[in-house]
């Protein structure tokens, strides 16, 4: 199976240090009051102000943070703790935060961009060294910001949204419960299991009509991922035997091929690298609860998925700015 080797991480380091302090180009999120509004996005994000967009400025943080904790002596660490004392001020979180506070941002980014910023601190609170735990201090007050906001909007979420893009629940879902668990946040883990129960419990027999042209997710197994987290061991095995019942046959076809990716220069083609490193990362993930005749054939496929979009996390900018995030999620997964 494979896993990061230092010359990955090397690479993956080198790409993310180029772009998180890249400020053009660059794709805003903000819904605009008045004229007072515009800005450019360093003025906006003092943080995370590069990568293209805002969430991808983030979790290609996360990237670092994480990089950093499982390479602390890798020969990117000295560039990657420069940037990350360079971007976690107090001054800077005031800056994030004063954006957050404005109404119109009420919105802003959700659900993607507020589970990769739990995310990004759940990695800084793992992180176990000075750096880590100043870091994690001082980006602590962004972070409460966000949970705030999922304890809000759980109540109200009626349903969940069953894509492959950035409005996905489950992925935010599998994001925001590893942070709940790392930080020990006892009211936002319940919040989180109870609502994804009740979204997905009772979901059967997955068709898995996928992908679609612009995925980034497969719907289908980020659901699986998001129960696995959601319930004991036992209880998402039968989940999983009900959601998935033909895996042993190689059904459905679709979750067991790549995509084909025709253009990496178009942002929304670009997606499938996306796609098949996120179903790489799933399918690890779930091949222990596959049944036993299915899974060498899952982790079959998870390394076909891996291959397909491993060797083309730099080929354009549009996937550059963040699809390395995709493949050390792949090859290491999530905590931990």
């Amino acid at each position: 199976m494979s896993r990061l080797t230092p010359a990955l991480a090397e690479d993956f380091a080198r790409m993310a240090l180029g772009h998180v302090t890249r400020e053009y180009p660059n794709k805003l999120d903000q819904v605009l009051t008045g004229e007072a509004d515009l800005a450019g996005p360093r003025a906006l994000h003092p943080i995370f102000y590069g990568s293209f967009d805002w969430h991808s400025a983030v979790h290609s943080h996360w990237l670092l943070a994480r990089l950093l904790r499982l390479q602390p002596q890798g020969a990117a660490a000295p560039a990657i703790r420069a940037r990350l004392d360079e971007a976690f001020t107090l001054e800077n979180v005031a800056g994030e935060l004063n954006f957050l506070a404005r109404p119109a941002a009420r919105g802003f980014e959700r659900p993607y961009g507020w589970a990769w910023l739990l995310a990004l601190q759940a990695e800084l609170e793992r992180a176990g060294t000075n750096d880590g735990r100043r870091w994690a201090a001082t980006l602590r007050p962004l972070a409460g910001a966000f949970v705030q906001r999922f304890q809000g909007w759980l109540p109200k979420a009626s349903y969940p949204v069953r894509s492959g893009v950035h409005s996905s629940s489950a992925f935010a879902f599998i994001l925001a419960l590893d942070y709940a668990e790392a930080v020990r946040d006892g009211a936002l883990l319940e919040a989180l299991k109870t609502t994804a129960a009740g979204w997905f419990a009772g979901d059967a027999d997955a068709q898995a009509w996928e992908p679609s042209g612009a995925d980034f997710l497969s719907a289908t197994l980020v659901e699986a991922e998001c129960m696995r987290r959601v319930l004991p061991a036992a209880r998402f095995a039968a989940w999983f035997a009900r959601f998935l019942p033909r895996l042993a046959e190689g059904q459905p076809q679709s979750l067991f091929e790549p995509a084909r990716v025709s253009d990496r220069s178009d942002g929304q083609i670009a997606h499938l690298d996306g796609l098949n490193l996120s179903r790489a990362w799933c399918w690890r993930a779930l091949a222990p609860f596959a049944p036993e005749a299915a899974q060498d054939r899952v982790l079959q496929a998870a390394e076909r998925h891996l291959e397909a979009g491993l060797p083309h996390l730099d080929a354009d900018y549009m996937g550059e700015h963040w699809l390395a995030t995709y493949a050390l999620l792949a090859l290491e997964g999530l905590g931990g």
